[in-house]
């Protein structure tokens, strides 16, 4: 099979390294790619947003298959345009990707499905929103509608900050167009994980959970990213709460969505919090998590490629995956300064060191070649630091090995990566 993976990040280099090692393929693209997506797959200059290209790009090259990575193209209908061309496409439809391109959207199907989650209300008036918050009271959430990369949402633990945040996203617009909507809800209190689906409009397959790590700094301090590391499993997730959850969240929506005309493909990320009352949904996104993507695929067994095309082609029934017991962690490494300004083009040396780390993978991100073929960060976070474990401290000590082999003076990480599971094992 040829296959055309869409993107150029961590969560890109995680999948197309996986599919590389199917026997099924013959040929395997990544538009645009980065510098060490480049060592397993061809990489091709066409913007992950530009869907023409990409379609013109898949049916010049005969394309098999098209995985998307990013929400981004879903949202502008990606999916819907190579389906047109009689392409096959693991990811959803723009009618579906909603769920992830609005969230007001997905509240309210959350809401019609009765999965369990949390209150809300949505607003395009700024007064109307403060006038909500004040009534509710904090602590608070408050979210722009749009996609704002991973970073349009405010736990806001005093009325002035909602009120702040409600200024930022819907006044001053930092988040651009995204925060011509907000949606406020519930401050849910528990322990956060990541599950994951694959859907094929009728049905769903359940993949693993995995424990992501959203603020910047160790303990769990300073703003929301989109993701400085990730570990699976999560200890949080018994057996017991994912088929909970698959009950509850992925198989009603799933039948929710196809009811109002909008069947899912692809895969459905649940973000979850565990509070005292149960499971409750936080929200849904319509891709892999990125950092939570690279723990799922260094502990697939399976082969991913006769899975992908099996959710594509509406037969998820006829599959099964096998898992590795062993844990998976990432450290990312993210430039100096994320996620706020930082610098470009900074040299990163010690690849080889870090990836001769016994059980490690190091995944790029944001990275490119200079002139002189050296390796450069070109982004916020930069690397996917990757490593599996027969414990989850194992994998920890492992990545945190290679992770010091870098020789990248302008990059750092949190140190703390796993905490809530050492915690756990007393460790």
């Amino acid at each position: 099979m040829k296959v055309l993976v869409v993107g150029g990040g961590g969560r890109e280099h995680a999948l197309c390294w996986k599919l590389a090692q199917s026997p099924l393929l013959t040929k395997l693209w990544c538009a645009p790619g980065n510098a060490g997506i480049g060592t397993v797959a061809e990489c091709v200059a066409i913007g992950a947003e530009d869907v023409a290209g990409l379609v013109a790009f898949a049916k010049d090259n005969a394309v098999d298959l098209v995985v998307v990575g990013p929400e981004g193209p879903l949202c502008l209908g990606l999916a819907d345009r190579l389906s047109e061309a009689g392409i096959k496409v693991f990811g959803p439809s723009q009618a579906a990707a909603e769920l992830e391109g609005s969230k007001g959207f997905m509240k309210d199907i959350v809401w019609k499905a009765g999965i369990p989650t949390a209150w809300y209300g949505r607003f395009t008036d700024i007064d109307k929103a403060k006038a909500f918050v004040r009534e509710k009271g904090a602590p608070i959430v408050v979210k722009t509608d749009g996609l704002a990369a991973g970073k349009g949402v405010v736990v806001a633990m005093t009325l002035d900050e909602a009120l702040g945040a409600i200024d930022d996203m819907m006044g001053t617009k930092v988040f651009g167009d995204a925060g011509n909507e907000l949606v406020i809800e519930e401050y849910l209190d528990g322990e956060e994980a990541s599950f994951f689906a694959l859907c094929d409009g009728k049905t769903a397959l359940g993949l693993v959970a995995a424990q992501d790590h959203k603020r910047v700094g160790d303990g769990d301090t300073g703003p929301n990213t989109g993701g400085m590391g990730a570990y699976s499993p999560a200890p949080v997730v018994t057996p017991e709460r994912e088929a909970l959850v698959m009950e509850t969240c992925i198989l009603p929506a799933i039948r929710t969505m196809a009811a109002e005309g909008k069947p899912y493909t692809g895969v459905l990320f649940a973000g979850l919090m565990f509070t005292k009352n149960g499971p409750r949904l936080l929200e849904f996104n319509v891709r892999f998590g990125d950092p939570e993507c690279q723990v799922l695929m260094a502990r697939l067994k399976s082969d991913l490629l006769p899975v992908l095309l099996a959710a594509a082609e509406g037969r998820l029934d006829q599959v099964s995956l096998e898992w590795r017991d062993q844990c998976a962690l990432v450290v990312v490494m993210a430039a100096a300064g994320y996620p706020g300004s930082y610098q470009k083009n900074t040299v990163i040396g010690g690849l080889d060191q870090a990836g001769a780390v016994d059980g490690v993978t190091v995944l790029h991100a944001g990275t490119a070649f200079n002139d002189q073929g050296q390796v450069v960060a070109t982004g916020g976070r930069v690397l996917g630091v990757t490593a599996i474990g027969d414990t989850v401290k194992q994998a920890r000590e492992r990545a945190y090995k290679a992770v010091d082999a870098l020789d990248w003076q302008q990059g750092f990480c949190r140190r703390d990566i796993a905490w809530r599971a050492l915690a756990r094992d007393g460790a």
